[in-house]
């Protein structure tokens, strides 16, 4: 009877370390992660649109426990807030995801891959690439943990590539609406896709990185429909995190070194039939390229791009530029 009893125990706790998913934490380094990131302990933290990571693995399930921060000072204007991420599977990223995620709560465990896949694939490891859909005002993700079940491994992912772009950018750097089915609809969180961009766009044909450090409606010395120069992209281009400016980015803090980075901003200082000076905005712009030089060096080559929404705004550009 007791020697039935051990068997019949053993065999549980067999059975129980059998169905133990094999777990890692967010900062294990076989996790390649592309943008600015913040990392507590063996969390790691980001809200800057575009970001995103790749991670490899075997087994039948890949599952990430993540948290989710909203910025807004009340609950009701936060519940309006959604964090969505584009997820590709063993596939070049493109502006078609495999699928589209929601990161929302605290210690929420999200499936990234349709076990339905894994079944029909042959590949005996599986890279994912999980890519920040929205921009930092809808939010910040935490990612504590990834899983896999008990007969599957993790393996280091892709490395940085060779080629690497950064962009500093506003609405058309993040993507903002592009998904909406016309022009003239209303803004929802849904609509925002950062790999529709020309960011994304030319990063991929270049088969290159890229980071975005961009924030719809910001500009160079005002915002979009303000003349209060309040966190302006000269300003937040020095943080970590997109909306906390207690976390200062310092360019040691990842092996992200950019071959160029793209300065596409303007439209929002010329926004509300508004036109800023002439000096402010040349001050503005030279902070701005003042901290990427700081970061890369007086070398490193600097493209800036104007919009058409006003003429002025190219001239402006042309005559600080020179």
């Amino acid at each position: 009877m007791k020697k039935s009893l051990f068997l019949a125990l053993c065999l549980i706790a067999f059975s129980s370390l059998r169905l133990m998913a094999e777990t890692i934490p967010a900062t294990d380094t076989r996790i390649t992660y592309v943008g600015r990131t913040a990392v507590q302990g063996t969390d790691v933290s980001f809200d800057w649109t575009a970001t995103y990571f790749r991670i490899a693995f075997s087994g039948k399930s890949l599952t990430m426990k993540a948290s989710e921060t909203k910025w807004d000072a009340t609950p009701e204007k936060a519940a309006t807030r959604h964090n969505y991420y584009a997820v590709w599977i063993d596939s070049p990223t493109s502006a078609e995801p495999h699928r589209i995620i929601e990161v929302a709560g605290n210690d929420t465990v999200i499936e990234l891959v349709d076990p339905a896949y894994l079944k029909k694939s042959r590949r005996a490891v599986h890279e994912v690439v999980v890519q920040k859909r929205t921009e930092g005002e809808q939010g910040k993700t935490t990612i504590h943990e990834f899983a896999t079940d008990a007969s599957g491994k993790f393996f280091p992912a892709t490395s940085l590539k060779v080629r690497q772009l950064e962009f500093i950018g506003d609405s058309y750097t993040c993507g903002y609406g592009v998904d909406a089915p016309s022009r003239t609809d209303p803004f929802t969180d849904e609509t925002e896709n950062a790999s529709r961009t020309y960011a994304s766009i030319v990063s991929r044909y270049f088969d290159a990185d890229y980071m975005a450090i961009a924030h719809s409606g910001r500009g160079i010395c005002r915002n979009a429909g303000s003349n209060i120069p309040w966190e302006v992209m000269t300003d937040i281009y020095q943080y970590t995190i997109d909306r906390d400016s207690t976390t200062r980015w310092s360019v040691e803090q990842s092996a992200f070194r950019p071959d160029i980075t793209v300065i596409y901003l303007g439209t929002n200082d010329f926004s509300s039939y508004m036109m800023p000076d002439y000096n402010k905005f040349r001050k503005g712009y030279m902070r701005l390229l003042s901290y990427v030089k700081e970061n890369y060096g007086e070398d490193h080559p600097v493209l800036c791009v104007s919009s058409k929404s006003h003429s002025t705004l190219l001239n402006y550009m042309r005559d600080m530029v020179r």
